[in-house]
């Protein structure tokens, strides 16, 4: 198995859900965070954890830019996992031109949760949601949508409907050759969530987030999981 980040850069949020890169020596109180996707390479599959944002970088939508500079073809990839919803997850799917969605990665199978994206339909007027992108899903021909609480999608990826950071927030482990990699997106977007035991209230459901995070980390110890994380801006990944 073969990790490797696909980081698109360091950012601050303000309160309105926009998303700027984070400069040397900002002074701006603000939501700092690292949004950085990750590809795992498998025996079987070329897997996209998230896809991060839908910024466009000399001409090329940020996502594409960056899977090159890793020098990974950007239609070899089989597989998008996608935890949630949120804007800053799933912009990078695609831009529209002239109000046609062009798909970023029209070869790959999409795994969506339809209640996420039944529950996501529903905030129109929440700033993390990107509404003209969820309209487009729901046309696409290579969207496999997710129903269950749990199970495989193959032989080497298993889910999980956890809620927490949304009501079907879902999670993903990635197994081969005794080696498991475990994608808690945001619920454990960060090394110090491990650290801090705490509700956090920017979650749906901070309380049941946090007792997630606690069992994560006994099972990561105990199993020798590799973590990753999506909005660290120090380290991406920890292997325990």
């Amino acid at each position: 198995m073969e990790i490797k980040v696909i980081k698109q850069g360091n950012f601050k949020v303000d309160k309105a859900k926009n998303f700027r890169y984070l400069v040397p020596n900002d002074a701006e109180v603000a939501i700092q965070l690292a949004i950085q996707p990750f590809l795992i390479t498998t025996a079987n599959d070329v897997i996209l954890l998230d896809v991060g944002l839908g910024f466009i970088e000399d001409n090329q939508p940020i996502i594409i830019k960056r899977l090159i500079e890793n020098n990974v073809d950007p239609s070899s990839i089989t597989k998008i996992l996608l935890s949630h919803l949120h804007k800053d997850h799933t912009d990078g799917l695609g831009y529209f031109k002239n109000d046609v969605f062009i798909q970023n990665f029209p070869k790959a199978t999409i795994y969506i949760q339809k209640r996420e994206f039944e529950y996501a339909l529903e905030k129109t007027e929440s700033l993390s949601y990107d509404n003209q992108l969820l309209s487009a899903l729901a046309t696409l021909p290579n969207v496999e949508w997710m129903t269950d609480d749990a199970g495989s999608l193959s032989s080497e990826i298993t889910f999980e409907v956890t809620g927490g950071h949304t009501p079907y927030h879902q999670v993903f482990w990635i197994n081969e050759n005794n080696e498991t990699v475990f994608y808690g997106a945001d619920n454990l977007p960060t090394y110090g969530h491990l650290k801090r035991h705490i509700a956090f209230k920017t979650d749906y459901d901070g309380h049941k987030a946090m007792e997630l995070r606690k069992i994560w980390e006994q099972q990561a110890k105990q199993n020798h999981w590799t973590v990753l994380l999506y909005h660290d801006m120090k380290q991406a990944m920890v292997t325990f």
